[in-house]
């Protein structure tokens, strides 16, 4: 067997790049209190599992052998992590509750404007009229729309207007750091930004659409102001995607594929030796 320290040819080009991607992903490791040797403990149980569950060969059972061959790491090693099953990426039923219940207030035009806005919502109101009441009854009858009221004031996603409506804040787009929510699209999002990414590298034409725009050597004041505007573009895309994918759905027999469309904005300080390097 080939010394598990060695890289292939193929994979050594990958060192910079993976450096460059991983960089972030440390800094919040170390930051967070995730130790290398913890880090290190995931990983062998990943690289056990992709090599399991995504290498099998068709119509050929997976062995310890192969997995070993694939990862480099011990046989017995691989005995003892094997069957643990791949992982599940379960939406935390709070998260997934909100989110719906957002997408159609932006969405459904019972409840936006002529211009796709969220309207304000009377609490309650008669018949179909638009309200509060009626938007989460539309999304979920397990829940009171009273009690969903109430969390929302309290995280601070709706406050009420002069005339005792419902209006929907910014806080309701961006998750608060570090909590359930904020956590969860952390990793849904990177995963699907580094998956469209890796489609697109190992199959034979890039099959996901995966576009920068990008300028460097700019001053604060022009990084800003493209920062800002790069925020109203992408909240109008990704409001008209929300629109259109609604309205399909209402006639979508439904399946077991899911989509997503995602966008983000980065800007930072760049010193001249980083620049250099």
């Amino acid at each position: 067997m080939a010394d598990p320290s060695e890289t292939s040819p193929e994979g050594a080009n990958l060192h910079a790049p993976v450096a460059r991607l991983l960089r972030p992903l440390v800094r919040l490791f170390v930051a967070r209190g995730i130790t290398f040797p913890a880090l290190t403990t995931l990983l062998r149980e990943l690289y056990v599992n992709v090599a399991e569950y995504d290498f099998a060969l068709p119509g050929k059972e997976q062995t310890d052998s192969r997995v070993s061959l694939l990862t480099g790491i011990h046989r017995k090693e691989v005995s003892r992590l094997r069957g643990a099953g791949a992982p599940v990426s379960v939406v935390p039923s709070a998260v997934s509750r909100t989110s719906r219940i957002i997408a159609r207030w932006l969405a459904d035009p019972r409840f936006t404007d002529g211009n796709g806005q969220p309207l304000p919502l009377a609490r309650i109101g008669e018949g179909d009229a638009p309200s509060f009441d009626n938007l989460v009854s539309a999304v979920t009858r397990d829940l009171r729309p009273r009690a969903v009221l109430d969390e929302w004031l309290d995280r601070g996603l709706v406050i009420p207007d002069a005339e005792g409506r419902i209006v929907l804040t910014e806080a309701a787009y961006v998750p608060k750091g570090g909590d359930e929510s904020h956590l969860y699209y952390f990793g849904r999002n990177l995963h699907d930004h580094i998956a469209a990414s890796v489609a697109n590298v190992t199959g034979p034409t890039p099959r996901f659409l995966e576009r920068a725009v990008h300028y460097d050597g700019l001053s604060r004041d022009l990084a800003e102001r493209l920062e800002a505007r790069a925020r109203e573009i992408a909240m109008e895309a990704l409001q008209q995607a929300n629109r259109e994918a609604h309205a399909a759905c209402e006639t979508d027999p439904g399946g077991s594929h899911r989509w997503n469309f995602g966008l983000y904005v980065y800007a930072e300080d760049v010193p001249p030796t980083a620049a250099k390097a």
